[in-house]
């Protein structure tokens, strides 16, 4: 399986991150350990939500669509 995600600060809750990746939990093990430049200044992250794809070309899809202005509206709205 293949993920699109949303990521929120801990510390700085109104800072979130959305990516997409095959193994989520190592992905915010990266993230939480400071190796991910975008996030490391926002320690620690918690994952908020996350859609579970059979393709990394649609999980990848959908991560374009939630970093879109209508998508980060979608995910303000649902989650």
């Amino acid at each position: 399986m293949h993920y699109a995600y949303i990521l929120r600060s801990i510390s700085y809750p109104d800072q979130r991150y959305i990516g997409s990746t095959s193994d989520l939990r190592a992905r915010l093990a990266k993230h939480n350990a400071g190796q991910v430049p975008h996030t490391s200044k926002y320690l620690p992250w918690k994952v908020e939500t996350y859609i579970a794809f059979e393709t990394l070309s649609k999980a990848q899809a959908f991560e374009r669509y939630l970093k879109s202005g209508s998508g980060h509206a979608f995910a303000n709205r649902h989650f």
